[in-house]
């Protein structure tokens, strides 16, 4: 069994691994009826990460479950190596939720990645989940310009469709959605779309967001108080 977050800064070793991801990686949707969705999002505290997980309903987007795990940062911040900064504490907090969803919706890239594997397809490929990345900005790839609320359109990178272009909400920045892991690009947007509530962000990931500040902000008033 191939560690997938090692404890090492060997850029050859990196790099290897995350080949290992892009080719395990599947584009195809190999899931049954979402119940349940998580939204997954990090926030940071001096030395420490904080990965906050939500879970929702599908259908209604109300909340079931809220978990978090805080782990010592043991990784520089470096693009297009994030999932070795956050996988660790991911996977510790998915560990924590009492009920497993039928999908993740993770603040990142999935496989429109340099070299497909973006922070959400690593975590898929190492929980073997079906999961989606959710990013702000484009990391790799060109895509046409949109104008109104709702439109979107394919990602493309080195001659291929690796995620969307999704204009959420009107006077905001679109947002990048790209499969993860064992999802489909068709679903990837369906998904997101039916998860949009008027926020830019979809909700699994707008909730993980807000319960990670949360938490950070709990640490960070403890920490005062001492």
């Amino acid at each position: 069994m191939i560690d997938l977050f090692p404890a090492t800064h060997d850029w050859r070793v990196l790099l290897d691994l995350q080949r290992v991801v892009a080719m395990r990686a599947s584009v195809e949707d190999r899931f049954g009826e979402i119940k349940t969705v998580a939204g997954v999002d990090q926030a940071f505290f001096e030395d420490k990460i904080i990965s906050g997980i939500v879970t929702l309903d599908y259908t209604t987007m109300r909340e079931k479950d809220r978990v978090y795990s805080v782990e010592t940062v043991d990784f520089p911040y470096i693009p297009t190596f994030l999932s070795f900064r956050e996988g660790r504490a991911i996977v510790s907090a998915y560990a924590r939720l009492p009920e497993k969803p039928e999908l993740l919706m993770i603040d990142g890239c999935g496989i429109n990645h340099p070299r497909s594997a973006g922070l959400a397809t690593h975590i898929g490929v190492a929980l073997d989940l079906p999961t989606i990345g959710v990013a702000k900005s484009i990391l790799c790839g060109t895509s046409e310009e949109l104008v109104g609320a709702g439109e979107f359109c394919p990602l493309r990178y080195n001659n291929r469709d690796v995620g969307w272009v999704l204009k959420s909400k009107k006077n905001c920045n679109p947002i990048i959605v790209a499969p993860g892991h064992r999802v489909s690009m068709k679903s990837s947007i369906e998904i997101v779309r039916h998860c949009l509530r008027g926020y830019k962000l979809p909700e699994p990931t707008r909730q993980a967001h807000i319960y990670a500040n949360f938490v950070k902000r709990m640490y960070e008033k403890k920490n005062h108080t001492r």
